[in-house]
This record gives structure tokens, C-alpha cells and sequence, in this order.
């Protein structure tokens, strides 16, 4: 007969407090509990004897404060600070939570909450690698076919189990397809095209939790129990913050750092598309903006801005692009900002290549740079300085900076698990095994570290620049270092463009504020690949796809980047004609003559920890109605923007739709009452009513008690010089707080900002 063998026991034995944190000793493990605010603690556990001192980037290393007390009592052990109080089973180690009042806001399950499997971790061998080449939609792609590898020690797989109650969740970064509350879901957390892993999520109960993790993780809530899953770490280590959902996402910024301000004109409208090929069509192109009165305050340079053949290079074909200095002038002149798209991979026949060759500072078995070193981010940001930096460029478009996305290599889209395992096999040989989720973060550190060293040298530009980098994937903390999110290179459909709704929201409460999309999807048509797979072959000559597109460039108008980009077809508004231009050109103004309220609400994101758009349960928690709405949302403190998220003019195919209503219904959240924002009318929270939806408009609401800052729209937000308007949606009292600064620079850092107090 076989003989049960006893697991170490989980029993508390000892307990102790130590510089500020409390220390609980198991036979299986040791727990510690320290708190960094009053309504925040950090909970580790280890199983090794000691906790590791492993990079955490993630976090700014907030010390532990001391003003808390600690006692036992039957069954329990108890840490409390006057907001929070942390409990921890004596016959356990399971920990929970209870808010001031003594009400348990979370709990770990009572037994087993923390499980842990060593196992061994490895990296390819510094030896010659079998490899093969493709080429995707998404650049050119180095495949490992077989490994050589070598042992680089041990590591855990970690599963981190907890109890729910009736409450809905949000967050862990942006998943591709859109729904409300995580509830009943099991989420694979790993970077892709159309990924993005944040290990972080805010609950209705009044909660959130940071798993400090810098490896793929799997968020599981179904039959096999709720919990989070590490694929490789040292010990389970989260954040726990106490509060409403928007004093979460504050207490995250606290851990992780405030978002930085990007440039003032990083709000207005931005033109791309795949791809300007030539100097000269750049500047044709903001010469008839500017003519037909479009706003616009930058214009992106797509990839192969190099000599055919040298994927990556950091220079000009100068047979295009012979005078970039000139061009970046004429632009300026103009007040057009530029945006260049770098890439992390640089081909092997390249200048730059064989730079980051004989230092030795790959990844290895391909050409993508090794930001996970302070050496290799430096020179990667030295070559920009020698180009594109010292030509005027003023943001930089980082592109495929997951770095690795083998769910391309697929002809068919694999199941979740098969993509998790393919970029586990992928990343995990080229990068730290633990860290392989992180290198985003990696790679945004060092553009924005070595951009602002570099305005303190003389010589790269007359006036301080913010750094703007809008780039595709994101990690823990990321907030930090100004860069704007998108979601990938997605395909034309209505079904696509509401999930975009729903996964923009998830990813801003993860924490970090800055995301947008490609409007009107980045693919048009349909074309032999999984992800190629667009509605619409008639592109721009088909009014379906005209309709989507329009209702999709409204929704980018209350984002925080408001951007066209895409292939198959140009994505200038001239190429949409009648109703659909007109309808763009007004929504186009609209983003502008609200510029004074959406940058105010920009720099209250940075000096109050707030979220520039946020699901409304954020807002209106106690109206559960809230929770599972997915098509409404709130853009800073006091719009309710409501999209029209189905066709009423035309089918996919083109064809007119008869009889098709043109409104949508609005639920208005209870708790206030509401203005209309274009006609005034007020309506009464806590009801649903028809709101008007023509082409030319979608539905958006005003908090009562609001002040909105408005101003004549213009061509550029360097030449809105108007008065500011004042306009206030209230019978009674109204205020706002009205955040200005420069618009660009770091001057707010030193306190160069002003906030006036605006009330009626």
C-alpha cells in the first residue's frame, strides 16, 4: 500500500515584526505583510527561506511605512493601519482583508491559497542557433527551429488562489476580444499584436491587486477555482489597495509612478496610415489638410523609411526623404509635429547592426536589441540622436515592441493555451525566463530616459521636448515613461470596433492612462492569413465600410490619442466623400474646441492619479446597471461619451438600410443628473432614454454641476488662440478645477502649472 507522505504544514509558528514588516514562519514557507500607505500592503511569500532581491522595474521601491499595530488573537494574527486591516489564519497563513469599518473586502481561500512548483529554467546557448526567416504583416520575423540550450537555475510556477463575491472586475491589460466585468473568464496574460500584459485589476468591492510579477501569468475565475497563475517567479508578491476604483488606480500610480504629461499636441488629430513613401507626400498631404481646414498636429512616417533591405536602420533613403532637416522645418512651420516609426529589429546588412553586433547586444538567435541592458537601451537611443533626433523629429512610433509575436507564424488562429505556450517557447529561450512579459517597459525606459538626457546636452534642440512614444505593448509602471498604447493590427469589422470599446476601457484600468487604436482597423480587406481579415474589399468605395469608419472615428475623438492609421486603402478624410466627410470634418472640430477640457484632464491625470477614459462603474458603482455597459464610458471628470456601435445607413455589403432608426438608447447612471451636450436638455439619472444618432453626431452627456472649458477649433492646437468658454451644465451650483501648464517640457515637474478653481 502506498504511504501518505505529510506536506510541510502551513501552520503560523513564529511570528515577528522586522524593519517595518511582519514576518509569519510555516514549515512551508515564510509570509510577509508590510504596509506602503495607510490603505495599501504588499503581501510576499516564499517557500526558498529567504526573499529573493530580484529587479523589480515595475515598482519605484516605496519604503514600508511604520504607523501600524499587530496582535494575535484566536485563530488569527492581525496588521491594521486606521484605513486597513489584514488578517492571516493562524492554521493556514490564508490572508483577507477588512476596510475602517471592520467589512472583509477580499480573502485568499482559507486553505492552500499560495502553491508552488520549482522547476528549472533555460536560455539558448551562446553557440550558432537553426533558424528560419519569414516575412509577415508585421516585419520580418526570426523563428527558432530547434535549441540549443543551457540551465539557468530555478525558478516556480506559482498559483495564487481567492474567494469573489458579488462584484465585477477589470483590468489585466488588453485582451483582443471585448466583454465587461472578467467575471467567469480565464485570460492568458502575455504580450502579442494585439496584446498588451498588465498584471493589475480593480474590483466593484472597493479593491485592486498588482501581482508583481515580470512573467506571463494566466488570471483564471471558473469551475477550477479563481486565481492567479505565475509562470516563473522567486515568490508570490502583490499589492492590495484599499478604496473605490479610482482611488486604486491612484494607490497604483503610488507603487509603480505618476503617468507622465505627454506634449499638449499629441491631442490633436494624428495622420497615418501604412505607408508615406516620399518627403513630398508628406508635405503634400498637411498642405491639403490644412487647405480643406482639417486639424491636424501630426503626421507618422510608417516603416521603410530606409534603403530597401535594411529593415531597422535608424536613417533616410535619401533618394526619398533627400533633405529631412528641410522637411522637419516646413512642417513646424506649419505647426505639424512628426512621428517616426523605429523598430527593435535591425536587418543584418545594416550599419546599426553591426554596432549592436560586435558589442554583443541581441537577443540571441535574432536581430531584436537587448533593452534588458542599460548598455544596449543607451546606444539604441545614440543612433537616434545621430538622425532622426538631431533632424527635429518630436515623437517616436516604437513598433513591435513585445518584441516577438508568434501567433502570427500561424495560417490559422491557435487556440489561447497553443499562443501562450508558443510565446512562452519563443521568449522565454531569448529573454530572462522571468522577466519575458517585460521588455516593453525595458524598451520604453530607455527611449525616455535617453531622450531626456539628451536635452540636457547641447546641440539636439533649442527647447525641451516631452518624449511621445506610441508604441504597442506595455508593462507595470510603464505610465512613467510617456507612451501612448495601441491595440494592434486588428481587421475592419462592427465587431472588431466594439470590442475596441471594451478592451480600451480594461487597459486603462490597469493603471495606465494613454491608449488608442487604428481607426477603422489597420486591415480593410481579406486576405490569406487569420489575422487579414477585413469586411470590406471595396474599402472607401464602399459606404458600409464609410459608416464604420466614421462612427469609428468618433469614438478616436474621446480617446486619448486621436489617430488614423492603417493599410489597404489611404486614410486621408478627403477619400471619404459627402455625408462621411462632412460627418469626420465636425468630429474632427468637435476634439478640438474641447482641447482646453481634454488637456486640463490630462494634466489631472498626472497630478491626481486620475484616468482620462474609464468604465462608468468607475464612477457609479453603486448602480450595478453600470458594470456590464461596455458601449458608454467617461471621458475625464465629466463627459459620458455613448457610441453608436451598429450600422443605420448601410450594410457591410454597401446596401441601404431601410427604416433603420438613427438613435441609440443611453442609460443615464444614477447618483446625478444629466445635460445633453449638444442641446442642454436635462434628464434625471438612474433612467434609459432615446438620444438622437445621425451620422454626424453620437450621444454624449454632461454631469450636472459641470463646467466644461471649450474654444474655437483650429487647424493645429499651437494656433487655437481664441477665449476660452466657460460652459456650465447646471441649475445650481457648478465647479472645475482647470489644470493649466506650457504644453510641453517638464516645467510642470517644478511645479509650472496652474490650477484655478472655477465655480458658479
Amino acid at each position: 500500500m502506498l504511504t501518505a507522505i505529510a506536506p510541510p504544514s502551513r501552520r503560523i509558528k513564529d511570528v515577528s515584526r522586522e524593519d517595518d514588516a511582519l514576518l509569519l514562519r510555516s514549515e512551508y514557507g515564510i509570509l510577509e505583510i508590510s504596509f506602503k500607505e495607510k490603505s495599501i500592503a504588499r503581501v510576499r511569500f516564499t517557500v526558498s527561506g529567504s526573499f529573493s532581491e530580484k529587479e523589480r522595474p515595475g515598482v519605484t521601491g516605496r519604503d514600508n511605512i511604520s504607523d501600524w499595530t499587530y496582535r494575535e488573537c484566536d485563530g488569527f494574527i492581525e496588521a491594521a493601519t486606521e484605513k486597513l486591516t489584514v488578517k492571516i489564519r493562524k492554521d493556514s497563513g490564508s490572508v483577507s482583508f477588512f476596510d475602517s469599518k471592520g467589512i472583509q473586502i477580499f480573502k485568499e481561500r482559507d486553505f492552500e491559497a499560495k502553491q508552488f512548483e520549482e522547476f528549472e529554467t533555460f536560455r539558448l546557448a551562446d553557440a550558432p542557433q537553426k533558424t528560419r526567416t519569414i516575412d509577415t504583416a508585421d516585419g520580418k520575423k526570426e523563428v527558432l527551429e530547434e535549441a540549443l540550450k543551457i540551465s539557468t537555475g530555478k525558478s516556480y510556477h506559482i498559483r495564487f488562489y481567492f474567494e469573489l463575491g458579488d462584484e465585477a472586475l477589470y483590468g489585466m491589460g488588453q485582451q483582443e476580444k471585448g466583454f465587461a466585468s472578467l467575471r467567469g473568464r480565464r485570460l492568458y496574460i502575455h504580450q502579442g499584436n494585439r496584446k498588451i500584459a498588465v498584471p493589475m485589476f480593480v474590483s466593484t468591492a472597493g479593491y485592486g491587486i498588482l501581482t508583481d510579477t515580470y512573467s506571463p501569468l494566466i488570471f483564471n475565475d471558473d469551475e477550477n477555482g479563481t486565481y492567479i497563475y505565475t509562470e516563473a517567479d522567486r515568490e508570490s508578491d502583490y499589492y492590495f489597495f484599499a478604496g473605490n476604483m479610482n482611488e486604486v488606480i491612484a494607490g497604483y500610480r503610488f507603487i509603480t509612478g505618476k503617468a507622465a504629461l505627454l506634449p499638449k499636441w499629441s491631442l490633436g488629430y494624428v495622420q497615418s496610415q501604412e505607408r508615406y513613401e516620399t518627403q513630398k507626400e508628406i508635405l503634400d498631404t498637411v498642405t491639403k489638410s490644412r487647405s480643406l481646414g482639417i486639424g491636424m498636429d501630426c503626421i507618422v512616417l510608417d516603416w521603410i523609411s530606409w534603403k530597401d533591405n535594411e529593415w531597422g536602420q535608424k536613417s533616410y533613403d535619401p533618394e526619398r526623404f533627400p533633405d529631412p532637416v528641410g522637411m522637419m522645418e516646413k512642417l513646424h512651420e506649419d505647426h505639424v509635429h512628426f512621428m517616426i516609426s523605429l523598430w527593435p529589429t535591425m536587418a543584418g546588412n545594416t550599419p546599426d547592426h553591426k554596432e549592436f553586433a560586435e558589442k554583443k547586444l541581441f537577443l540571441p538567435a535574432c536581430s531584436v536589441y537587448d533593452a534588458f541592458k542599460k548598455e544596449a537601451r543607451e546606444l539604441y537611443f545614440d543612433q537616434l540622436k545621430r538622425t532622426h533626433f538631431s533632424y527635429g523629429t518630436d515623437a517616436w512610433w516604437c513598433d513591435s515592441s513585445e518584441p516577438l509575436t508568434p501567433e502570427w507564424n500561424h495560417s490559422m488562429r491557435m487556440e489561447e493555451s497553443e499562443l501562450y505556450c508558443d510565446y512562452l517557447k519563443e521568449a522565454g529561450l531569448r529573454m530572462p525566463y522571468e522577466y519575458c512579459n517585460s521588455y516593453p517597459l525595458y524598451h520604453a525606459m530607455g527611449i525616455y530616459e535617453n531622450q531626456r538626457r539628451a536635452m540636457e546636452e547641447a546641440g539636439y534642440d533649442k527647447r525641451e521636448k516631452r518624449v511621445c512614444n506610441l508604441t504597442r505593448s506595455a508593462y507595470t509602471g510603464q505610465q512613467r515613461y510617456g507612451t501612448v498604447m495601441w491595440s494592434g493590427d486588428t481587421a475592419a469589422s462592427w465587431e472588431t470596433y466594439r470590442d475596441q470599446i471594451a478592451i480600451g476601457l480594461h487597459f486603462s484600468a490597469s493603471g495606465l492612462p494613454f491608449w488608442t487604436m487604428d481607426i477603422g482597423a489597420f486591415f480593410v480587406k481579406k486576405a490569406g492569413t487569420w489575422y487579414w481579415d477585413g469586411k470590406y474589399e471595396d474599402t472607401t468605395d464602399n459606404p458600409g465600410y464609410c459608416e464604420l469608419y466614421t462612427r469609428w472615428y468618433q469614438f478616436a475623438a474621446f480617446l486619448p490619442m486621436f489617430r488614423a492609421h492603417g493599410t489597404d486603402c489611404r486614410r486621408e478624410l478627403w477619400n471619404f466623400k459627402g455625408e462621411f466627410y462632412d460627418a469626420m470634418l465636425k468630429a474632427n472640430r468637435l476634439r478640438y474646441s474641447l482641447m482646453p477640457y481634454i488637456y486640463s484632464e490630462m494634466g489631472k491625470v498626472w497630478l491626481y492619479d486620475r484616468s482620462l477614459i474609464r468604465f462608468l462603474a468607475f464612477d457609479f458603482t453603486e448602480d450595478k446597471k453600470t458594470w456590464d455597459i461596455t458601449d458608454q464610458y467617461m471621458f475625464g471628470e465629466s463627459l459620458m461619451v455613448c457610441l453608436v456601435t451598429e450600422p443605420m445607413y448601410y450594410d457591410d455589403n454597401g446596401e441601404r438600410l431601410e427604416n433603420a432608426d438613427k438613435i441609440r438608447k443611453v442609460y443615464l447612471p444614477e447618483g446625478c443628473e444629466w445635460y445633453d451636450f449638444y442641446t442642454g436638455k436635462k434628464y434625471e439619472g438612474g433612467t434609459e432614454v432615446t438620444a438622437d444618432a445621425p451620422l454626424e453626431m453620437i450621444p454624449v452627456f454632461v454631469k450636472e454641476g459641470s463646467i466644461i472649458p471649450m474654444r474655437a477649433s483650429a487647424l493645429s492646437t499651437e494656433e487655437q488662440n481664441d477665449e476660452i468658454e466657460f460652459k456650465v451644465f447646471s441649475d445650481g451650483v457648478a465647479k472645475y478645477e482647470y489644470y493649466e501648464d506650457d504644453g510641453d517640457g517638464y516645467g510642470y515637474e517644478k511645479g509650472e502649472y496652474k490650477v484655478t478653481l472655477l465655480e458658479r
